[in-house]
């Protein structure tokens, strides 16, 4: 992919004409018509392995698109002596490939279209978030008299997810059985049963999801859990923004939740509460599509948040919560900057990876209102925001924010500004450093100590919700080392060194003991999972706490399934 010098941005028909000095754009000229006149003679001259001209060269001659060959792989390439064997001839024969006409309707070209390099880049982009797909690749295979035909040749992952799987956090272990096939028949539709148990609940979930609804851009997810404590539902219908130059969205989702929530004090239950709460929103909205780099949407709908508390006899808490129903009309507006970069060894390990440094930005108001069986009525707003900084080939600071919360009889209710900062910084050919800062501080909270900090969130080298309250504060230090070891064929390898030191309290009079600034450090092994439609990497860590030592284990031992390194 070509890029301007400056900042990484992607060469486009918008960036061309205003970024470029007129010495440039007389070369570029020139280069056009040199292209223009010779597309044919070059197609029919040069031999079949001579290179043709890239998306962005081909735009700028105004080249038509021809055929779009759609060429699904399987998951091994036999053509590959590494990957040619028993076991992997066995797995491509037992796989169902994705289906072609799967992948032709996520496409943002057609035949007879312009070429354009950004809808290409965009396409590529958004085939990678499919977990079925293990490889994407896009490019021109043949051109001449002006018309291009394009090669789409995806590689499939293994869809089919059944096995059972233990972590370990926070002192705490969770178990899950689980059966899942993320590609069924080759359609693209993700089906799964699961069986889990963890510190908080146990229960069997089933869930469905549909991308491609009756051949058509709408989505359906479905799921349904029966717990230990209660049970959980969801349902989301929708026809999305799908890409940046989608004109319309609309949709409908509603969830529903009977479970128990637990309120810990350094990683002991001291009270718990039983919640329903009940979730309905309806939207529709409109786009004017990209306009020079950007994208702005307009929705409005109408929401529904019903939250109803009750004390549980074992172990009741002296702050329950307030039963609450807040429902009415919103309005919502997005921006975003079609500016990402492409890199590898970040997140994931040997894996292409797309970044979005450019600004994106949603606002959203709504109110309450009595008509709707609102409890009260109030404004109800968010804003979240993030933009990146450099580049992530070098060094990035990506930034990101949320401020949501009701205004209510002049008071802020519900509050909450939460912030990330992540820097990266690739020093070496296979070494990044890396480090992370998160806050999160509640005003008037809805429910008692909404925020938690231990094993499981972040803060390694210490038992599960350890410190909770209204106000959360979090450093990560950590050296990344990603390895060239791919055993089988399978896994990728990488490692880690770290330190955390993170801190939540209440925010109110003094600061007790068990709300100090707490600090661990540790090494850690990450295992990729490159070849099934999961993409997770397994987290081995070894986690030392650096202070409270007398109050915690000396060593915390961690094994975790995460989606990112």
């Amino acid at each position: 992919m070509r890029r301007l010098p400056r900042g990484g941005r992607q060469l486009d028909r918008f960036s061309l004409a205003q970024r470029t000095t007129p010495l440039t754009q007389v070369r570029v000229c020139i280069a056009v018509a040199v292209l223009s006149m010779s597309g044919t003679a070059l197609a029919q001259s040069a031999p079949a392995t001579a290179e043709l001209p890239s998306f962005e060269e081909l735009e700028a001659a105004g080249a038509i698109i021809g055929r779009i060959l759609v060429n699904p792989q399987d998951i091994f390439d036999l053509d590959d002596p590494r990957e040619n064997t028993r076991l992997f001839r066995l797995a491509n024969r037992l796989h169902i490939q994705t289906r072609p006409e799967v992948i032709r309707r996520q496409l943002l070209f057609k035949p007879g279209e312009r070429v354009s390099a950004r809808l290409i880049d965009e396409t590529e982009r958004l085939l990678r978030r499919n977990r079925y797909l293990h490889d994407v690749s896009i490019r021109p295979v043949d051109y001449r008299d002006g018309v291009v035909d394009i090669e789409v040749k995806t590689r499939d992952s293994w869809t089919l997810d059944p096995g059972v799987s233990i972590a370990r956090a926070g002192g705490s272990s969770s178990q899950r059985i689980y059966l899942n096939e993320h590609n069924l028949l080759g359609t693209g539709i993700g089906v799964g049963l699961t069986r889990s148990s963890n510190v908080e609940r146990a229960g069997t979930e089933i869930s469905v999801r549909n991308d491609q609804l009756f051949g058509t851009r709408g989505t359906l997810a479905a799921s349904y859990a029966n717990l230990i404590d209660g049970s959980q539902w969801s349902f989301a219908l929708a026809r999305p923004f799908y890409s940046l130059d989608a004109r319309y969205a609309a949709g409908i989702s509603a969830a529903n939740a009977d479970v128990v929530n637990k309120v810990y004090e350094q990683g002991v239950v001291v009270s718990q509460y039983h919640a329903l709460t009940r979730n309905w929103e309806a939207f529709g909205g409109w786009s004017a599509g990209s306009v020079h780099g950007w994208a702005a949407r307009y929705s409005a709908g109408l929401t529904s948040t019903s939250s109803t508390y009750q004390n549980d006899p074992a172990l009741p808490t002296a702050g329950l919560p307030a039963d609450r129903t807040l429902a009415g009309p919103f309005i919502r507006y997005e921006l975003i900057e079609d500016f990402y970069e492409k890199v590898q060894n970040r997140e994931q390990i040997g894996r292409p990876e797309y970044f979005a440094m450019g600004f994106r930005s949603q606002l959203q108001l709504g109110r309450t209102v009595e008509i709707l069986d609102s409890t009260e009525e109030s404004w109800v707003y968010s804003v979240t925001a993030s933009k990146g900084f450099g580049s992530i080939h070098t060094r990035a600071l990506l930034l990101s924010g949320v401020y949501s919360g009701r205004w209510h009889e002049a008071t802020r209710r519900n509050q909450l500004l939460s912030g990330t900062a992540k820097f990266y910084w690739p020093h070496a050919r296979a070494a990044l450093f890396s480090a992370t800062f998160s806050g999160d501080m509640y005003r008037h909270p809805d429910t008692p100590a909404p925020l938690q900090l231990g094993g499981d969130t972040g803060l390694r080298g210490y038992p599960l919700n350890y410190q909770s309250g209204e106000r959360r504060a979090l450093v990560t230090l950590e050296e990344r080392l990603y390895s060239d070891w791919y055993p089988y064929r399978l896994y990728r390898i990488g490692g880690a060194v770290f330190t955390d030191f993170g801190r939540a309290w209440h925010g109110e009079g003094e600061v007790s003991a068990g709300e100090r600034v707490l600090s661990d450090a540790g090494i850690g092994l990450r295992i990729a999972d490159a070849r099934s439609a999961l993409g997770t990497v397994l987290h081995v860590d070894l986690a030392f706490p650096l202070n409270a030592r007398d109050q915690v284990k000396s060593v915390q031992l961690l094994f975790k399934s995460q989606t990112s390194f």
